[in-house]
């Protein structure tokens, strides 16, 4: 069999099963006995070995298979959940997640030696000793709305059955089998009760076999010629349900509740019980959504050169096709971009096994908070998120929180917390990694930009602290006394900012002794259309993001100050930075006059702020960012290019640069 046309298929679908066994496991850890994360992990590892061994990755099925064997001793009850099993199961997901990543990258699967791990686990149960254990009560679960329905039907000409389909192990999309056996059940009758859930089934959170309770006209024989006929089956059983066994059993059922004193639960109350959340979703190529943006910009470039034809010709008609035209690609842009934005949990729900992991190896104990999970934003940002927060916990982790004798002297709990959260301000997302350790020695690093020449003696005086901290981002920076395999190599903060600046954002630090510190990045909801202000600047058009901007204003030529042969200018009784963008630019025809104001854009990045001279402003727009390419990818001081409506391309300022 070819495989290739299915291996994307199974990498997408290793992966999810790969994240939520590393869920499951960490929710295990804690909780041993919920029997409910014992299945999921069982289900999960169940269904990544038939997936791997129809796929023909037997490495990778044996792997799983192992797994599976010490989570189905550990669920009938035979196998307590210890330290040494959790550390077994966590080594051998993730051999399991370089196995599959070896298989995306080469197409097939890597000679990696699974035998270390693989005697492990079945030392585990090979010292177990059996216990006795009482298989799970088989029969029907019906309560009294099923058992009216089923007599209203019986009444009709209907008859009850039971019906439990097992599926083959080779069955590589079961939901999509079962949906088809219930199509044709319902060719019969209707389905009124499954187990599991339809949801469960349709999100394939379920083994081999399911059941489902049916009302039909047919005979049995007649249902199960039109099942048997149906591939990837190995076996189907229908029988027909006697309406007083059913309702003799619940009044068993009732009684047993009463004398344990559980009384019966009512409709509102199971309506207030926490559910799982559905996650219902698609899978939609990012190519094709990155095309359907891209039909998206032209539309809105089109927009921009009607506009430019209104000027010229003043038609009430043409006004009425800018303002519909204008609604209908702002419908369509808010439509793709809700297509593009997906939660953040994605992100977030790899980091509490690497806290955990963090925690074991540097020997503090260490609870990571995660708040805003469901906060969406663009796919670009997801894909490149992750390598930032990864350094900003792992130095959360080193360098923030004490160990457990620091805290307990200084009168703090003995478990360190990482807390990490987003939320939107605005048009940014914000994603804030922050500690409740010892806080950054501002005196130590300091001291340390010094020896490393970053700064003199003499200007070392009179920084401030957010100047100061701002050192902890250079490259090769670290404060660090030796280097662990964590950190103290000065490259981590370094690449946080590098990554944070290159999606158009920025990051900043607060920081404040024995209390903790907080990493503050500010990211665009999307990368791709943003609001601009238009500005000229000789002959040539910028654009600088509305998102940076906090003020226009004039100030008089003689107010702008020469201190230490850099200009200021007085913002409010703040001195900022001037910048004369023609001079930046390069520019050489365009020159401040010697009287009258300058028109200056006061822009922000983070805390600093700093005044921008412009020619003219031209007003504010909405344009689609392209890229420059690779051969003016050094440019730092512009982010990208967009094409106005008359045809001509105006450069976007990056303003983290230019600041």
């Amino acid at each position: 069999m070819d495989s290739s046309q299915y291996r994307e298929l199974f990498m997408e679908e290793s992966r999810e099963h790969l994240q939520s066994l590393n869920n499951n496991l960490l929710v295990l850890e804690k909780q041993p006995d919920n029997t409910e994360v014992i299945n999921e992990i069982f289900r999960s590892a169940h269904t990544l070995k038939g997936m791997a061994g129809s796929m023909g990755f037997k490495t990778m099925a044996d792997l799983a298979h192992a797994m599976e064997n010490v989570l189905d001793t550990i669920r009938k009850g035979n196998m307590n959940v210890s330290v040494e099993v959790m550390d077994a199961l966590f080594e051998a997901l993730d051999m399991l997640e370089g196995l599959l990543q070896d298989i995306g990258q080469a197409g097939v699967e890597s000679p990696r030696d699974i035998s270390g791990i693989r005697a492990k686990l079945e030392g585990f149960i090979n010292s177990t000793v059996a216990k006795d254990y009482k298989p799970h009560k088989e029969g029907l679960s019906l309560d009294e709305h099923h058992v009216r329905v089923i007599s209203e039907a019986v009444k009709d000409g209907f008859i009850p059955y039971y019906i439990e389909v097992k599926l083959k192990e080779s069955c590589l999309m079961k939901a999509a089998r079962a949906y088809i056996v219930f199509r044709a059940i319902e060719n019969f009758g209707h389905i009124i009760h499954s187990q599991p859930s339809v949801q469960d089934i349709e999100e394939e959170k379920f083994e081999l076999s399911f059941s489902v309770v049916a009302l039909c006209r047919a005979e049995i024989e007649t249902i199960k010629r039109e099942l048997d006929s149906i591939s990837e089956i190995e076996s189907i059983s229908i029988k027909e349900i006697s309406l007083d066994d059913i309702q003799s059993r619940n009044r068993v059922e009732r009684a047993k509740f009463k004398s344990q004193g559980i009384d019966k639960i009512t409709a509102q109350e199971v309506k207030e019980r926490p559910s799982k959340a559905a996650g219902r979703s698609i899978r939609v190529d990012i190519e094709r959504l990155d095309r359907l943006m891209n039909l998206v910009s032209e539309l809105i470039i089109i927009k921009n050169r009607f506009q430019d034809l209104q000027r010229y010709e003043d038609k009430a008609a043409m006004a009425e096709s800018v303002e519909y035209l204008g609604r209908v690609t702002s419908d369509l842009h808010d439509a793709v971009m809700k297509a593009r934005m997906i939660p953040i949990q994605t992100v977030f729900e790899r980091f509490p096994r690497t806290v955990r992991d963090l925690s074991r190896n540097t020997g503090k104990d260490v609870r990571l908070n995660i708040v805003g999970a469901e906060t969406e934003v663009d796919r670009t940002i997801i894909d490149e998120i992750g390598e930032p927060l990864v350094h900003l916990i792992r130095n959360a982790v080193d360098h923030g929180i004490e160990s457990p004798q620091e805290r307990a002297a200084l009168g703090k709990p003995l478990e360190g917390t990482v807390e990490l959260k987003a939320y939107y301000d605005g048009d940014n997302v914000v994603i804030e990694v922050s500690d409740d350790g010892r806080g950054i020695d501002i005196d130590k690093v300091l001291k340390r930009a010094v020896q490393q020449n970053l700064v003199s003696s003499e200007e070392a005086e009179s920084l401030s602290q957010q100047e100061i901290l701002q050192f902890i981002f250079e490259p090769g920076f670290s404060t660090a006394e030796r280097v662990t395999d964590i950190s103290g190599r000065g490259v981590g903060m370094d690449v946080v900012k590098t990554k944070i600046e290159s999606m158009g954002g920025t990051v900043d630090v607060d920081s404040r002794p024995n209390q903790g510190t907080r990493f503050i990045i500010r990211l665009p909801l999307t990368l791709s259309i943003i609001q601009v202000l238009l500005v000229t600047m000789g002959q040539e058009v910028y654009a600088i993001p509305i998102s940076s901007i906090k003020e226009i204003m004039e100030v008089p030529v003689g107010s702008i100050k020469l201190v230490r042969q850099k200009e200021f200018i007085d913002y409010r009784g703040l001195l900022i930075p001037f910048v004369r963008l023609a001079k930046v630019l390069e520019c050489p025809d365009e020159q401040i006059e010697s009287e009258g104001p300058v028109t200056v854009v006061i822009v922000k990045k983070g805390e600093k702020l700093a005044a921008l001279s412009v020619s003219q402003l031209m007003g504010h727009q909405e344009i689609v960012i392209k890229p420059l390419g690779k051969a003016l990818a050094k440019i730092k001081i512009v982010s990208g290019a967009t094409i106005l409506g008359d045809g001509r391309v105006a450069l976007i300022l990056d303003v983290n640069h230019l600041i």
